[in-house]
This record gives C-alpha cells, structure tokens and sequence, in this order.
C-alpha cells in the first residue's frame, strides 16, 4: 500500500401518460401539484437525528485499508475524483459520462447495483458493483473520493394487466427490499454517512420536484410516499456538516441539453407554471457544475427551464447558481 506524504496534493485512486404525471427523476414520473401545501408541515426532529451509523462506517471505511485493498498514489495538478452514484441509471450514466470527457478535471467513478448494469454501460474498472441498502457493500466506491454525486432512486414498476383501452388507470408497485424507504431513505443516508466518514468535500444530490405536497401523486405510487423519503434524505444531508447542493429536478425529458434556459426555483413554485420540465442532460450538466462553483454550495433549488428556442441558452453556472437562496 502506498503512503502518501504531505506536500503536493496527491489523489488517491481504488484499483480494485398518464393524465396528471410527467417524467422525473429516475423513476420517470412527477405529478403536477394538488393544491394542498406542506408549509405547515413539520417533519419531526427524530427523522433527522444523527445516528451511531456514522462512526461505524467510518471504521469500516479504515478497516478496508487495512484489509489490504489496492490503493495507488496518482499525484495530479488539481483533479478531483467523483463518484456518481446510479451510474447506471438514465441521468447518473450522462453524468458519469460527463466526468470521463472531462478527465483534465475529474477522475470519474461510477456506482451500479447489479454485474449486469456494470456490463451494460461498458464494464471499465472505474465502475463498482454495490448495493446502497447494505452500508459494506458501498465502502470500497467511496473511499478515496473527493465529492459524490447521488442519483439512486426507487423506481416503481407498473402492475401487469394494465388495459387503457377500458378506461383502466395504471397500478404501480415496488420490487422488495427496493421501496422509498430503504432506497430514497435509509440508501441515501448510507451514503450520505459513508461519504462523511471518508472525508468527502461536497454531496450533489438529485431529488424531484413535489415534495412540499403531500398529497401529490407520486406519493401514491405503490404506497411508497417517494417524495417524503426522498425530502428527509435532503434533510439529513443538510443537516450533515457536508457541504451539499440539492438539486430538485422537474419532469425529466430525454432530449438534447445545452439549447434551454435554465430555470430556478424553490417550493414547488416552477409547477404552477407551465415551465415544469427539464432535460437530463441538462440536469447532468448541473450536477458537474455544482463540483465547480462556491456559489452552489450549501444550497437547495427546484430546477426546470423554458422550452427549446424560448429565452437564452444557459452558459453562466455561476451566475445561475449565485441567484438561489435558500439553503432547503
């Protein structure tokens, strides 16, 4: 194993429709607000309290070094490595992608469940295999690393005999062990607590539009509440002592990005409007420029944009992210 000495800054590197709803993040559904708010809604204090998880992972984290796994010492002159967690997901593949053109800047890693989605997206070394609901298993992908961007999600699955033709509504579930809870929560504080454990300098995390609402949709689909556990994710990763970004995208478009103008908003406001929708590409692009500006930092935003050939293309990271505000 390598020792790493003070001095120049040295990365280490592991070798081893329907009707009301829209496309969104990963589980490809947003619903458009009811009119009920969670203004008055209080998650309590208990949801967000700190956990003994941490220390254990971050033992867990030395023991693996100590376990012999390969780590090389890769002196660089400003590169970061980063870990896209849901590599293998339709928005966390273009951000992973995004990384690797931009090797002068970035070492990129990816995270994925499955052999099988390791295989689909090119198999390369920098892709490892691992659950987020088993705290072990996602170590190795972490360690080492300078910021994590997080894109897992429960992706509800629509029940077999689904007949539109009768006038049918779709009926949805979700796989065991791959509910809100355990993946947009529980998988998502796993993370979270790992990547503090390892020292990680910044948390992107992707969430979806809809969260101040209870009674939107989504929170129907297969009973799971997905914007509940996906709001006390963020809520925790505010709490964390992590400097974060916390992007809340809204329906998600498979279509070119870099053509719009891109939209920022807070509580839900950008679904009253007609400017709900956005492209993974571009939310992509947003989540690796979140990696480059102060001005990112420690916020949380809804972000949508206007339709291709309205406004002016947004080039301006810094400028964007400089007019967002809040913090949650």
């Amino acid at each position: 194993m390598a020792t790493v000495a003070a001095g120049p800054r040295v990365q280490l590197v592991i070798s081893d429709h329907y009707n009301n709803f829209r496309q969104c993040h990963k589980c490809s559904w947003v619903a458009f607000p009811q009119r009920s708010s969670l203004s008055s809604y209080k998650y309590s204090s208990s949801l967000f309290s700190a956990s003994s998880l941490s220390l254990s992972l971050e033992k867990r984290v030395r023991k693996g070094f100590r376990r012999g796994v390969a780590i090389t010492a890769m002196a660089d002159s400003g590169t970061s490595t980063v870990l896209v967690t849901g590599a293998g997901g339709r928005t966390g593949n273009i951000v992973y992608k995004k990384l690797k053109e931009r090797s002068d800047q970035y070492v990129a890693r990816g995270l994925v469940r499955t052999e099988e989605s390791k295989a689909k997206i090119g198999g390369s070394d920098d892709l490892y295999v691992g659950d987020i609901t088993d705290a072990d298993s996602i170590v190795p992908a972490i360690q080492g690393i300078d910021a994590l961007v997080i894109l897992t999600s429960a992706v509800p699955k629509m029940k077999p005999g689904y007949d539109p033709s009768k006038g049918e509504r779709p009926e949805f579930y979700f796989e065991d062990g791959q509910y809100p809870e355990q993946v947009d929560w529980l998988g998502q504080k796993n993370q979270i607590d790992a990547a503090k454990a390892a020292g990680v300098k910044q948390i992107v995390l992707v969430g979806s539009m809809g969260g101040t609402d209870l009674s939107n949709p989504l929170n129907s689909l297969g009973n799971g509440n997905i914007l509940v556990w996906k709001r006390k994710a963020e809520q925790y990763l505010a709490d964390s002592g992590i400097p974060y970004t916390i992007i809340r995208a809204g329906g998600l478009q498979d279509k070119q990005g870099g053509v719009r103008e891109l939209l920022i908003g807070k509580d839900d406001e950008l679904l009253k409007t007609e400017t709900r929708t956005i492209t993974r590409a571009d939310v992509a692009e947003v989540c690796v420029q979140a990696l480059q500006f102060e001005e990112a930092k420690n916020k949380a935003f809804d972000l949508a944009s206007k339709p291709e050939g309205t406004g002016t293309p947004t080039k301006d990271f810094k400028a964007l992210f400089s007019q967002i505000t809040t913090r949650f």
